[in-house]
């Protein structure tokens, strides 16, 4: 029966005679227009026959393409398009499995133009949203095959470029008919994400290549629209953008994997630019998810080498300033935490010399100047992330890295690298350049919340530290955080100007919460600065940086009172200088006389006191004829002109206290207070700054204590303090405080629970007893004074003084005049 129907057409169903009607004998003639639409009008007469249709096209394009009839191929898959725009019924499910049969045969083939068709039909296919939905169709096949299509290596490049940017095409069809359709397959799960995005980044890695085979800049417009790498950057950003949140995350780790594989971190160009793309593709709310992995994938690597961290540390640096103008959220103390402790791993590495603690033969040796390149490269991260933080926000990571910092109480035994370095050292010196980092351009009304007391005390514990790069990171954080009004860079060159208005200073009033920070911690500020003036190994940059702090002071936070006060240390200053009891070098010598010298003729042109302008002026002038080397003009530059001799430095020389405070007093500035030396208060802090444990401290303590008691034969020795002595005391003070605690709830309980009556008398009998003590006492008061003449013996053999008028009292005869 079927191979008579098979020879008379006639005899044949009518959906196959209309399927064939539409192949024209000669190939080239292409598609029968008319036959078409008789066929699409029977499909939508009668679409329980599409399903049919479909099947006997796939069976007819299989044969063809089976004897390279490829011409018939194109025939049909474009009548396989005209039916799948035309058609939405409930039936055309049943025909988009034939279609999908018969674009994955096409696929399949060898020849890149039946890839390029199937992959265009598959296209038009994505673009039509279905009426019904489909509950077992798959694109496994065709993530595979796009994927595979855009590693195309062809030899001839323009096919190669075809194949590619129809493989692009394919997948951003998938992203489109699967993305947006809960009951399809989920195109987020990882083994579709590790073909789909490492394929879009093959090609966008090859836009340099593709860029550089062009062959004339006038095809260059036309190359463009043909370029793979543009295409690859348009799916991957469509991709992102429709990117839910719990999505993210499968999206991002292809990526990383990628540049892993293909040793990308290294250059870092690419990847900073595959991670531009990924933050402005994305929602802003799920910003902090792409720095999470990063993060985490900067932690994963912990042992690579510090080129490849230090790329992951420039693509975290850009992708976080992105991030800060969208939604951090939590991740901001994360991010600096796992920063810092990079940071401090990188250190151990380039102390030790291995990523194992030891280096051995088996193990990688590191390259020292590397690591010194991530170092800077984390530092720089940190600073350009922490200034597109609010201010809030930036506060809380600069108490975060301080708390970071090891303190002098907190020193371990040292320990020592192959380049004999301490590494707690090292660790100091980082973390205070990243709060350097951080601190600069912080802009903070109130000085209270910059510089807060548990901030500022440890900040000041450091800066009198035996390491003078310590020192100078610590002056220069105080001035960045003083520095609000952008004049710091004007003092960066010590000399004294005749005319300061050339510096176009820009001077606010101090205003009440700068007085009150400076009432609170200016003695603080000045002892610490006076005592890194008396450092020995301080260089030109620390006495600049001493001048820019003492300037600053004077122009954001003074009022009349601290003037006097900086006029009393700069004085002080001096006389270090001139009576030299630390055995200052002569540098150092002539470096703070001419501190002194620039300082001064600053603060009297602000004073605007014409006697105080006038003294000042005197001393610069002669100075530059009898002893330049007192001056910054002939001190701070490359060659210093020094002055062996300044033990018998006159008068003249010199700005006399007694005339600064003359001048002064007269314009109504405290001048009982400027006749006073200044003399720092030193205090544990100090001690302990260049101690290497508490535990040497308490004892340097007690034993100047027992050295300095004028009774210290007759006093007993100091009691020992060990452990338990601390945990006695510890002990004695909590049970101190549990008595007393009790002794609150039981009078609580008593006012809560016992009978008024009794309250009341208890009140009563209290009051009483307090009257009865004011009685005596008044009485002690107003009675008179007892008679010289002695006593009288009472009742019982009791003494009792009897008050005699003082009209009747006899007095000496030497009282009588």
């Amino acid at each position: 029966m079927y191979g008579v129907c098979g020879c008379c057409g006639a005899l044949r169903p009518r959906y196959k005679r209309l399927v064939d009607n539409i192949f024209p004998e000669d190939p080239e003639d292409g598609l029968v227009k008319t036959n078409m639409e008789k066929l699409t009008f029977y499909a939508l007469s009668a679409p329980e026959k599409l399903d049919r249709i479909g099947a006997y096209l796939s069976e007819r394009l299989i044969r063809d393409v089976g004897r390279h009839r490829y011409g018939y191929v194109c025939i049909a898959m474009e009548a396989l398009d005209q039916l799948l725009m035309a058609c939405h019924c409930q039936s055309i499910n049943l025909f988009v499995e034939s279609f999908l049969k018969m674009v994955a045969k096409l696929l399949e083939s060898e020849k890149p133009n039946l890839q390029i068709l199937g992959t265009n039909s598959f296209v038009k296919f994505a673009n039509i949203e279905e009426d019904t939905p489909s509950y077992h169709r798959s694109y496994d096949f065709f993530v595979s095959r796009f994927s595979e299509m855009c590693h195309s290596s062809h030899d001839d490049l323009e096919i190669k470029t075809k194949i590619r940017m129809s493989g692009i095409k394919g997948l951003q069809g998938v992203v489109r008919k699967t993305v947006n359709d809960e009951l399809q397959a989920n195109i987020w799960d990882p083994q579709h994400m590790d073909k789909i995005v490492p394929s879009l980044l093959f090609n966008l890695q090859h836009v340099e290549e593709a860029e550089s085979r062009s062959p004339s800049p006038l095809q260059a417009p036309e190359k463009e629209k043909e370029n793979p790498a543009e295409l690859a950057e348009r799916c991957l950003r469509e991709l992102l953008g429709r990117a839910a949140f719990g999505n993210i995350k499968n999206a991002i780790k292809p990526v990383l994997i990628h540049l892993d594989n293909h040793t990308l971190w290294e250059p870092k160009v690419f990847a900073i630019r595959c991670f531009k793309i990924i933050m402005y593709s994305i929602q802003p709310q799920h910003s902090h998810l792409v720095i999470q992995q990063l993060l985490s994938h900067l932690d994963a690597n912990s042992r690579s080498a510090a080129t490849v961290r230090a790329g992951i540390v420039e693509v975290l640096s850009e992708a976080a300033v992105i991030a800060a103008t969208g939604s951090v959220g939590p991740t901001v103390l994360e991010m600096f935490n796992t920063l810092l402790r990079q940071l401090r791993l990188s250190i151990d590495y380039a102390l030790t010399g291995s990523y194992d603690g030891a280096a051995t033969l088996g193990t990688k040796i590191i390259k020292e100047h590397e690591e010194r390149m991530f170092q800077e490269a984390v530092i720089k991260t940190i600073g350009s992330f922490a200034s597109t933080l609010p201010t809030y926000q930036r506060s809380e990571v600069i108490l975060f890295i301080m708390s970071k910092v090891p303190l002098p109480s907190l020193h371990h035994p040292v320990e020592m690298g192959k380049t004999g370095e301490n590494r707690n050292r090292l660790t100091q010196i980082m973390l205070l350049k990243s709060l350097l980092q951080v601190s600069t351009g912080f802009q903070c009304n109130n000085m209270m919340s910059a510089l807060p007391s548990n901030f500022l005390d440890r900040l000041l514990s450091t800066a009198l530290m035996e390491d003078a790069d310590i020192r100078l990171f610590v002056l220069e954080i105080l001035i960045s955080f003083i520095d609000r009004h952008g004049n710091r860079h004007k003092f960066s060159t010590i000399s004294t100007l005749g005319d300061i208005s050339v510096l176009k200073l820009k001077v606010d009033k101090c205003s009440r919460q700068d007085t009150v920070f400076m009432k609170k911690h200016s003695q603080q500020l000045y002892r610490h600065i006076y005592l890194s003036c008396k450092e020995e190994t301080n260089i030109q940059k620390h006495y600049e940086a001493l001048y820019s702090l003492l300037a600053l002071i004077s122009i954001e936070l003074a009022n009349e009172e601290v003037v006097v006060d900086l006029i009393r240390l700069v004085l002080a200053v001096q006389d270090v200088a001139q009576v030299n009891e630390e055995n200052l070098p002569a540098y150092n010598r002539c470096a703070l006389y001419a501190l002194g010298a620039a300082y001064l003729n600053l603060i009297s042109q602000l004073t605007t006191v014409p006697a105080f302008c006038q003294h000042i002026h005197e001393v610069i002038e002669t100075r530059k004829k009898e002893a330049p080397c007192m001056l910054p003009e002939d001190v701070f530059v490359e060659r210093p002109r020094l002055s062996q001799n300044l033990d018998g430095v006159v008068t003249e020389l010199l700005f006399r206290q007694s005339k600064i405070s003359e001048v002064l007093g007269g314009s109504g500035y405290n001048s009982d207070r400027l006749c006073l030396p200044y003399i720092p208060q030193l205090t544990d802090e100090d001690r302990l700054s260049k101690r290497k444990s508490i535990g040497e401290t308490i004892s340097l303590q007690v034993e100047v204590e027992s050295r300095n008691s004028p009774e210290k034969e007759e006093r007993e020795p100091a009691e020992e303090i060990t452990y338990e002595t601390l945990k006695k005391a510890i002990v004695d003070s909590v049970a101190v405080e549990e008595q007393e605690r009790e002794r609150r709830r039981q009078v609580v309980e008593k006012f809560q629970k016992a009978p008024f009556e009794e309250i009341a008398a208890h009140c009563g009998a209290r009051a009483s007893l307090l009257q009865s003590k004011l009685n005596q006492i008044f009485e002690i008061t107003i009675r008179p004074p007892p008679s010289p003449s002695g006593t009288i013996t009472a009742a019982y053999g009791q003494p009792q003084n009897h008050s005699i008028p003082v009209y009747e009292m006899k007095f000496p005869d030497l009282c009588v005049y």
